[in-house]
């Protein structure tokens, strides 16, 4: 109920990368040599540029619509295979002969016939690649929960997916060397076998090879049949509403859109640029320099970009490492302006390092940032969306990719370039050369601007995941909650004792009201101090000013403030609770982040030796929340006891339950310091102090003699219940004055979450998480006023 926290070290087995990054290989050996492939349409069968532009146009398009349903349909697969796998291979099938099929095009069946012939196939080709990457792209996502991990697993599967453009630009050198084909179209013929053949053994591995779980009796999915498919349609139209109503998302499909549709527009001219500009028109003098190209940029994406990129994301994180990469690839699009050179062909190799960054850096940073939205929009909808985002993203890049279709024969024809002319007329090899650098340099800067106030960071993600992380903790406890069951002791036979009665049941709410004005009056033992402001979140310094006015609100209510990091501000609120006569329980932020948790530690060290630190807590719910394994948890903590003066009590905070089943962690503690929330675990406002009472209760019983303090609990005053526990201004209140009545007759000590409201948790929690503070965002009274 506090910071955010890293997500948990779900490391994936590198030979589960590689089996996903095979698929990617297909997935991009596919187009890449489609792409070589289609010149000969132009260069070789005479297609007119306004046929070349509608195949690429009208498959594509067919492509783009049926991805979103085809993403409905894999989220909603009931099977023992999973949700993905059988359509992954089915969709294998399908483009490997389809691709074949496609590419048997001979020159005495005419423009026509053939134009409708490849028309077809193309259409049963994109079926099938719709049939296989939109599960496919699914699956990676789904692959781990890990911000970086994420990151990792596209790296590895974009550095395999990019030996498909290292390899396809050979393609030119077979296609059109007379010693190896006649002509260019026998060379696709007999090359499609090959390229078919290959890539759909390859598609198949991710399916054959990628661990999944059944499906088969999940009741979440919607049912596939005629009624809820038609349903999903309409589903499928809302989630284009929700995920494009998603901020961050929007920003990674039109980012998206612009840098990869821009380069694709002008893609195809590198080969006509090579030609026309360095050799006068001559293909044959040209010789291996139009593969030298594409192979050459390919092999420094492969060995130099996405390893760059992967690092930079690790360094400075997705959002400034795309910054950075788009950044150096428009350098590279100016310098192909100037080194493209007659006579000096290897000039433009100079160019290539920065030109890569573009699209290398693009979907190794944009596939791992679509995993981290696909969480966002679970905390937002409760629903496990994969395959309909990787359908919407893809759509974006799909429809995109047919317009840059059109787009390339418009240009084409508006510059008056025509292929396979001996001689182009004057200024069309230069009009294609500007088109070149300057639609790709207009489409980046304009995803960079797209791109400048993106927020989906790693903090932010991190506490999206640990909010997901807490509701399925709490949906295990409370989902098989009947009246009056409470699954955690059930399942220990630890039942609650018979109630005696709840004291405030008779009580009006204006008179509960009066109770907590008077209760809060005569001040409490501990409170969580809320430090964040309205428009502060985790990541932001907290200002002096700041603190100071917040404490004098609490300062007159409580005896005790407790803090949950050391660092980024948080350093100075037990100095000025000290200058108030409040005493502090410091704690030390512990998360993955091993650097910042060496920052932490030693700013709660230095905080204890200057004598304002009464309790030293070293981690809040770490290992609720899985983020470190319990011996090195155990670890900060002996650290820490050995370097804060011997009369701080050092101790951790988390679930209760924790104390209970870790004795070491019991043991390594001075003083145990749970949290205790009967309103995570469903438990009726009735029943909620006594349920409190029991948690404790089995902590003490656990600890022995050493000291018990109760670091959190509190009931929120909106947003949604869980089970029987209801949010609600008239609960919250009664909850307060029952605990803090039974806290005093039973000399409990007790911080109550918490001191002010938290609009900053609305992104990750919604309402309910903002909503646990006695004081309002604006720092006014929020009950019994």
């Amino acid at each position: 109920m506090t910071q955010s926290v890293a997500t948990s070290a779900h490391k994936i087995p590198f030979g589960q990368k590689v089996a996903f990054g095979l698929g990617m290989l297909a997935n991009q050996m596919f187009p890449a040599a489609l792409g070589i492939f289609m010149v000969v349409l132009v260069q070789d069968l005479g297609f007119p540029a306004w046929m070349w532009g509608v195949l690429f146009f009208l498959p594509r398009v067919f492509d783009s619509v049926t991805d979103p349903i085809m993403g409905f349909i894999s989220d909603n697969t009931r099977s023992t295979w999973g949700r993905r796998k059988q359509y992954v291979l089915i969709g294998a099938i399908v483009m490997g002969i389809s691709f074949i099929a496609m590419w048997q095009l001979h020159r005495e069946n005419g423009v026509a016939y053939n134009f409708i012939y490849f028309l077809c196939w193309s259409l049963v080709f994109y079926t099938g690649l719709t049939l296989f990457s939109i599960p496919y792209v699914a699956m990676g996502y789904e692959m781990s929960d890990d911000f970086h991990e994420r990151t990792s697993i596209m790296a590895v599967a974009q550095w395999i997916g990019q030996w498909a453009w290292v390899i396809a630009p050979w393609f030119w050198v077979v296609m059109y060397d007379p010693g190896w084909f006649e002509n260019a179209d026998t060379a696709t013929r007999t090359l499609s076998v090959g390229v078919g053949i290959v890539c759909m053994l390859l598609a198949m591995v991710p399916a054959l090879f990628l661990p999944s779980r059944s499906t088969k009796n999940d009741t979440h999915l919607i049912p596939l049949n005629w009624a809820n498919v038609g349903g999903g349609m309409r589903e499928i139209v809302s989630g284009f509403k929700d995920a494009l109503s998603i901020k961050p998302f929007r920003k990674l499909c039109f980012s998206t859109f612009l840098i990869f549709n821009a380069f694709n527009t002008v893609a195809a001219f590198s080969f006509f640029i090579v030609v026309y500009h360095l050799f006068q028109g001559n293909a044959p003098a040209a010789g291996i320099w139009p593969t030298l190209f594409g192979s050459i940029g390919a092999l420094i994406t492969t060995f130099a970009v996405i390893p760059t990129v992967a690092w930079m994301s690790r360094k400075m994180g997705k959002k400034n490492a795309f910054m950075l990469s788009q950044g150096i690839s428009l350098v590279g699009y100016v310098l192909l302006w100037f080194l493209m050179i007659p006579g000096k062909p290897y000039m433009f190799m100079f160019a290539l390092p920065f030109f890569s960054f573009g699209i290398g850096g693009l979907f190794t940073l944009m596939m791992s940032m679509t995993a981290d939205v696909c969480d966002l929009d679970e905390l937002a909808t409760g629903k496990r969306r994969e395959g309909i985002f990787g359908a919407i993203y893809w759509w974006m890049v799909k429809f995109g990719f047919a317009i840059a279709g059109l787009l390339s024969g418009a240009i084409m024809s508006w510059v008056a370039f025509s292929p396979g002319a001996a001689v182009q007329p004057e200024g069309a090899v230069d009009g294609l050369r500007l088109f070149y650098s300057g639609v790709p340099i207009f489409g980046t800067l304009l995803a960079m601007w797209i791109m400048r106030d993106y927020d989906l960071d790693e903090a932010r993600a991190t506490e999206v995941h640990a909010e997901l992380t807490r509701r399925k903790r709490r949906a295990a406890v409370t989902s098989s909650q009947g009246s009056g069951v409470r699954p955690w002791l059930e399942e220990h036979g630890l039942h609650l004792p018979t109630m005696p009665g709840a004291p405030l049941s008779s009580k009006t709410a204006a008179q509960i009201s009066g109770l907590y004005a008077e209760q809060l009056h005569n001040g409490v033992y501990g409170l969580c101090f809320s430090a964040y402001t309205e428009g502060q979140g985790v990541g932001d310094t907290l200002l002096e000013h700041n603190i100071r006015r917040r404490m004098e609100l609490v300062a007159p209510h409580t005896r005790w403030v407790r803090s949950f990091a050391c660092t980024e501000g948080h350093e100075l609120i037990p100095g000025l609770a000290r200058v108030k006569g409040l005493k502090t329980m410091a704690g030390a932020w512990i998360s993955q982040d091993r650097a910042r948790n060496e920052r932490e530690i030693e700013a709660l060290v230095a905080l204890a030796q200057q004598g304002l630190v009464n309790i030293a807590v070293v981690g809040n719910e770490v290992l609720l929340r899985e983020e470190l394994p319990e011996a090195e948890l155990l670890t900060y903590i002996r650290r820490v006891r050995a370097a804060v003066p011997q009369d701080v009590p050092v101790g951790c905070v988390d679930a209760y339950y924790q104390f209970l089943e870790r004795p070491a962690l019991t043991a390594a503690c001075d003083v145990l310091l749970p949290n205790c929330y009967p309103f995570w675990e469903g438990v009726d406002i009735t029943m909620a102090p006594q349920y409190l009472r029991r948690m404790v209760g089995l902590v003490q019983a656990a600890g022995g003699d050493k000291r018990v303090i109760v670091t959190e609990t509190g009931w929120p005053g909106n947003g949604q219940a869980v089970a029987s526990a209801v949010p609600s201004a008239d609960n919250a209140m009664r909850y307060f004055v029952e605990v803090q009545q039974w806290a005093r007759s039973e000399g409990v000590k007790l911080f109550y979450f918490s001191s002010f409201d938290e609009p900053w948790k609305l992104r990750q929690e919604g309402e309910l998480g903002a909503q646990w503070g006695l004081w309002d965002k604006d720092e006014r009274p929020k009950y019994g006023v």
